[in-house]
């Protein structure tokens, strides 16, 4: 090659866009107490209430160990933590937002579901691409709960269901995305529809999910199998 071809194809090279990476956390919103006091024993969610910001530290953390300069956004449905903290007595809103300070990501509050789609829409910014997208929640099989069990006893008024997965930009994820949901039984649905719609598996349980390891630093545990949603219902 000649030395002038050499130089124009190192010009080339330094002025190529490089798609930079952006981690996505999504965390629910817990269920009131006095709601779910209400419900016969042992099917009662959420005596504690951060199971789903504790999952999402738990991740972070990972994500900040692996690369200390991590570009991550942590998307909080933020209704749910309001009327936590008031039935509790405690500043939860102001405590997330002490949590995102600490680990220095951008924290994106949202109040419904179509909100949470928009937050998720606008994390990459610039040519970035969402490299990771990890839900902790509550959910069934055809959806993302937001809410769950806050507003009207064990029902939900927020959600990301699967047919409005096509409102996700399907080009804001780098090819190889890495996707979870640690909601109770994605894996029965939605992770097919996900994988249908945005052309990325979503690994997702067939089973429920149980939060009692987040409080020791692991991730959720899920009791049935992990799927990708390579075919409908496994």
């Amino acid at each position: 090659m000649k030395p002038s071809c050499a130089l124009s194809v190192l010009a080339l090279l330094s002025v190529a866009p490089v798609a930079h990476a952006v981690d996505v956390v999504m965390s629910g919103g817990p269920a009131l107490s006095s709601k779910e006091n209400l419900r016969e024993k042992g099917v009662a969610h959420d005596k504690w209430w951060a199971n789903f910001i504790r999952a999402a530290t738990v991740r972070i953390a990972l994500i900040q160990a692996k690369n200390p300069d991590a570009k991550i956004t942590w998307i909080v449905y933020r209704t749910g933590y309001e009327r936590r903290g008031k039935e509790d007595g405690k500043p939860y809103v102001q405590w997330i937002n002490d949590l995102a300070k600490k680990y220095k990501v951008k924290l994106v509050w949202v109040s419904s579901g179509e909100g949470a789609i928009k937050a998720l829409n606008n994390a990459p910014r610039g040519g970035e691409k969402v490299d990771s997208f990890y839900y902790f929640g509550h959910s069934n099989l055809y959806a993302f709960m937001l809410d769950y069990g806050n507003d009207i006893q064990a029902a939900s008024t927020a959600w990301i269901h699967e047919s409005e997965l096509g409102q996700i930009d399907r080009n804001i994820f780098a090819p190889n995305a890495d996707c979870w949901s640690f909601g109770c039984y994605t894996g029965m649905s939605m992770s097919y529809w996900w994988k249908q719609t945005l052309g990325l598996p979503l690994n997702g349980n067939l089973d429920s999910t149980q939060y009692g390891p987040v409080s020791n630093g692991y991730l959720p545990k899920g009791n049935g199998k992990w799927v990708k949603g390579d075919r409908y219902g496994g």
